[in-house]
């Protein structure tokens, strides 16, 4: 057999291997109920994103396996190919929503000229044992949840090619990191490799260039571009399957590539479902496959067209659009059953949900709340199935202090909203019934829940979100809201939902551009930041102000439509705030979260939009934060936001991953159409920064040196970095992303527009840099806005005006600015307009 070859360093990773397929069992303790409150600062991190909160399953784990040698179990051969492509793990992470114990074998082989004394570093978050030619050189077993160890070794590596195992083993809990970083710390030269035919070299070489013609479909062919034509006959199988909460079937196509193939195409966008697809590539031949994932949004919206013009039409345009094009779950039967369809298709549905349910899935939660306003609204629909769905209420476990033997999260504000809504409105529904995990009756859990949801709004009346202006979390909150809108018993309750439903579509329109959410966020996924157009909140907005489109994954569009159709919910009208197209611009501050943790900057014009998070952490460890983010023209996908990436892996699991959050949380500071983000990362994360840039979105694009512009519509974006930027042209990413070397380094950000500036921003603009004085201040002399002070205490000045993080508050203050410069202060009339009032 001959090898697939790669160097090795002395201080670098090993990055190619073979694996087996992740052995999995489950992981079962008695039930019993554990302790704990929601924490709104579970994901403020300080050390390498460790999360401390245990669950029972955990502690009986490590009091069995921590500190002990790891037992080795079966695992299947380590037949699957593992390349990297620039990652320094083998990286198996995933998503397992009951708890399970998991394992892999890997092995690579490593060959040196002349033996010698060889020192290697091991870092995983499980136990792990290494072997050199079958003997046993290495052994970890920490066990801590998603906590990376490392280990070193030193050993004799003999001359010629020796045989490098690995087993690895965990308790799989949700979001698992299940990876091993094996470096060559010190040795004889080496090389690595994995037995492979002569094809795999080419293969590989394709897979390493490959990257979508687009980084969006919005009808068209979806193609897959070859930079390195194929020199060999190819099988690609493309397997195009949703993120890690999608439940639906991956569909999975085989195709034939000829020798000189330059392209892989598979099919029309109109014939996917709407949605952000993960696409995993694998190519094989002579007997040799590897597989690359690539991401991509597919929309519908051009041939959804214009919304219709009444509200009223609009409902009934989300609820038949959820209903056809949704997801298989309980919100599409809601959505079907409001239209008075409780047939086979919608009753297939909600079985397929009940076993998730029953058996405490994570997530679940968001299945129960639905299900259960489907069942109290249209059980007549719903006939005998109603005793199977009354069965799977009475049998759920809804908090952490009933008895259970799950890893439901229950310690974020969206999952506690729902799990004591549903113990609300369950209860409601079967007073009389006995619940068995808690031992209360309907009606007493139903006061216990009702009691926990006031305590909910409390804090989220004094507070809000600390998962601030989070895409994903929205609809999650909503789903809550209006499910308790449309059917507690409890008065205040369904007054007090209304009003947060109300704070929530404020807060969407403040900071959405033409509809679009367009702000920092305090937890983001790279599914949640890519899909512009099939992300559930441009369906909301569509239904609410006419702009926006359906995607296929929903949460809370079919109970906000049924609150405003047959519930009395009054919205104001926010499209002119949510869909600005005046010729002035709107400054819009608040804080979010408890002790307002997140003080919130937004900016927008008809032209673009920019929002970020100033004073929030800086230089911390972060979690899955969005610090800055901004959007231009009409086009959703005409994006561009900036992160230190956590991952070098593309559509990972981690959190941060590659594009959903920031490894370390930089200064931002934001005035106007003017930001500034200091980064200082820490030696153990990746070594570079980096921009969502897509070119394909904007109407023009130019990258030169340490700058880089772009134009969209009558918006202009300058980009400047600290040092020269590199574009990203090959690989998932290919055209869609800068690259600023180093972990410390600064970004400049400025906004334009035709109106103002003349089609060449760079040209006005190109003198902007930072200078920073020896008491952390720094002033960037703006052509517009004249000098403008960052304080290292998040204070801002300029134009005569204080910007003062310090002094936002929860409830928020939005002001109505000239789209330009400010007049001088004589001549400056302040228009203020109080985000729940009106214009003074």
């Amino acid at each position: 057999m001959n090898r697939l070859i790669r160097p090795l360093s002395t201080g670098t990773p090993i990055t190619i291997w073979r694996h087996s397929a992740i052995a999995e069992h489950p992981w079962d303790v008695p039930d019993q109920p554990m302790e704990g409150e929601m924490d709104p600062f579970f994901f403020m991190t300080k050390e390498k994103n460790f999360i401390p909160h245990e669950y029972p399953c955990r502690t009986a784990f490590a009091d069995r396996y921590r500190g002990a040698a790891p037992e080795e179990r079966a695992t299947g051969p380590a037949e699957t190919v593992w390349l990297g492509f620039g990652s320094p793990r083998l990286d198996l992470s995933g998503f397992w929503f009951r708890p399970t114990r998991i394992a892999a074998q890997a092995e690579t082989l490593i060959s040196v000229t002349e033996g010698g004394r060889a020192r290697l570093r091991l870092a995983t978050c499980g136990g792990a044992v290494l072997q050199v030619n079958g003997t046993p050189v290495l052994a970890m077993s920490e066990y801590r949840r998603n906590f990376e160890t490392e280990a070193e070794c030193e050993f004799d590596l003999p001359a010629g090619e020796s045989r490098i195992a690995l087993y690895l083993d965990d308790l799989a809990e949700r979001d698992t990191r299940f990876y091993a970083e094996l470096t060559y710390l010190d040795g004889p030269a080496a090389t690595q490799a994995i037995e492979a035919p002569e094809a795999a070299a080419g293969i590989e070489a394709v897979l390493e260039r490959m990257h979508f013609t687009r980084p969006a479909h919005d009808g068209g062919p979806v193609t897959i571009t070859l930079p390195r034509a194929t020199d060999s006959p190819l099988i690609a199988t493309v397997r195009i399957a949703g993120d890690f909460m999608s439940h639906d079937d991956a569909r999975e196509r085989r195709l034939d590539l000829p020798t000189g193939a330059d392209r892989i195409e598979f099919g029309d966008a109109a014939d996917l479902p709407a949605d952000f697809r993960h696409v995993e590539v694998t190519l094989a031949a002579d007997g040799f496959a590897a597989t690359r994932v690539l991401g991509t949004e597919i929309s519908h919206a051009t041939a959804q067209g214009p919304a219709p013009a009444t509200l009223e039409d609009r409902i009934e345009e989300a609820l038949r659009a959820v209903a056809s094009e949704g997801e298989a779950d309980t919100v599409r039967a809601l959505a079907r059953l409001a239209l008075g369809d409780g047939g086979e298709t919608t009753r297939a549905m909600i079985e397929a949900s009940l076993p998730r349910i029953d058996a405490c899935w994570d997530c679940a939660d968001f299945a129960l709340v639905p299900l259960i306003v489907a069942r109290t609204r249209f059980g007549a629909l719903l006939g005998d199935l109603c005793d199977r769905i009354d069965d799977t209420i009475l049998g759920y476990r809804y908090w952490m202090d009933e008895p259970g033997n799950d890893v439901q999260w229950y310690f974020s504000e969206n999952h506690a909203l729902l799990f004591h809504t549903a113990a609300h409105l369950g209860g409601a529904l079967l007073p009389d019934r006995t619940f068995r995990r808690s031992g209360r009756s309907g009606a007493e859990q139903s006061r216990v829940g009702a009691a926990r949801l006031h305590a909910w709004f409390d804090h989220f009346e004094a507070w809000e979100m600390a998962e601030f202006n989070s895409a994903p979390y929205f609809p999650i909150d909503l789903k809550g809201l209006t499910a308790i809108h449309a059917l507690s018993p409890d008065a205040r309750l369904r007054e007090r939902a209304a009003r947060g439903i109300a704070r929530l579509v404020e807060l969407v329109a403040n900071s959405a551009h033409h509809g679009i959410l367009t702000a920092a966020q305090g937890r983001s996924y790279e599914h949640s930041l890519r899909s512009t157009m099939s992300l559930e909140l441009s369906a909301i907005g569509r239904m609410l102000w006419g702009t926006g489109s359906y995607g296929s994954r929903f949460h809370a569009l079919p109970g906000l439509a049924l609150c405003l159709r047959d519930h009395g919910l009054d919205l104001p009208d926010l499209t002119e705030r949510a869909s600005w197209a005046r010729d002035d611009a709107q400054e819009w501050c608040f804080a979010q979260g408890e002790g307002r943790i997140a003080k919130l900057y937004h900016h927008k014009t008809a032209d673009h939009a920019m929002g970020s998070a100033v004073t929030y952490r800086w230089f911390e460890w972060g979690y899955q934060e969005t610090l800055l983010h901004l959007r231009m023209g009409n086009d959703p996908n005409a994006q561009v936001w900036i992160n230190h990436p956590g991952e070098v892996i593309h559509s990972g699991f981690g959190r941060p991953s590659y594009w959903g959050g920031s490894a370390s949380v930089p200064r931002v500071q934001q005035y106007r159409d003017l930001a500034i983000l200091r980064f200082a990362g820490d030696p153990s994360q990746p070594g570079f920064t980096h921009a969502w840039f897509p070119r394909a979105a904007f109407d023009a694009a130019e990258v030169t040196g340490d700058t880089a512009t772009a134009s969209a519509g009558e918006a202009h974006l300058l980009l400047k970095g600290s040092g020269p930027f590199e574009e990203v042209t090959t690989g998932p990413t290919a055209g869609a992303e800068l690259r600023l070397a180093g972990r410390d380094g600064w970004w400049l950000v400025r906004l334009g527009s035709r109106t103002l500036h003349g089609a060449d921003l760079s040209t006005r603009f190109a003198g902007l840099a930072p200078q920073e004085d020896a008491d952390g201040t720094i002033t960037v002399d703006d052509p517009d806005y004249g000098p403008v002070r960052f304080h290292a205490s998040g204070r801002i000045e300029a134009e005569g005006r204080q910007i003062d993080p310090a002094l936002f508050t929860v409830e928020g203050d939005r002001r109505i600015l000239p789209r330009g410069a400010m007049p001088p202060e004589k001549d400056r009339v302040r228009t203020f307009e109080h985000s729940q009032g009106g214009e003074t």
